[in-house]
């Protein structure tokens, strides 16, 4: 299996942000390849293709969760950097499921497996997570399936 695929493709997005000096995408693709460097590092092998969706996958949610917090504080100069290094990371993720697509997943699951009220929100969300792995957002997959098991 390839290895090190975003690393490479993002070193080489570093080289042209660099030469157009795009101080946004510079300090971004830089964060991540010290994301994925550092996790390289703590495993001492070269990571693989899903390991590399997944570090970027969390870096992507810290860029939301930060979104939130300057949006609530009101700082929006921090709104619009986190909002351009959001979508700069978005570039190297799996296409996201949109909210129709998951909750119509989330039912087909739910309906697979007999899950009839909130205490089957744990195996509904296990099983959301492990077919749609990068593929969706677990805050919103976890939103719907506590939305759909009330209704039930």
């Amino acid at each position: 299996m390839e290895k090190n695929v975003f690393v490479r493709r993002i070193q080489e997005d570093l080289k042209s942000a660099v030469k157009a000096r795009d101080k946004a995408k510079t300090s971004t693709f830089r964060m991540l390849i010290a994301e994925l460097k550092n996790a390289e590092l703590k495993d001492r092998e070269e990571l693989t293709v899903e390991q590399e969706i997944a570090i970027l996958g969390s870096y992507a949610r810290k860029c939301r969760e930060s979104l939130v917090e300057f949006e609530k504080a009101g700082r929006d100069e921090l709104v619009k950097e986190s909002e351009a290094e959001l979508e700069i990371v978005k570039v190297y993720l799996p296409k996201q499921m949109d909210e129709g697509e998951i909750r119509k997943e989330i039912s087909v699951i739910i309906e697979e497996s007999g899950a009839s009220g909130p205490r089957d929100m744990g195996r509904v969300m296990g099983m959301m997570m492990k077919k749609f792995k990068g593929k969706v957002d677990g805050g919103l997959v976890k939103k719907f399936v506590e939305e759909i098991l009330k209704s039930d």
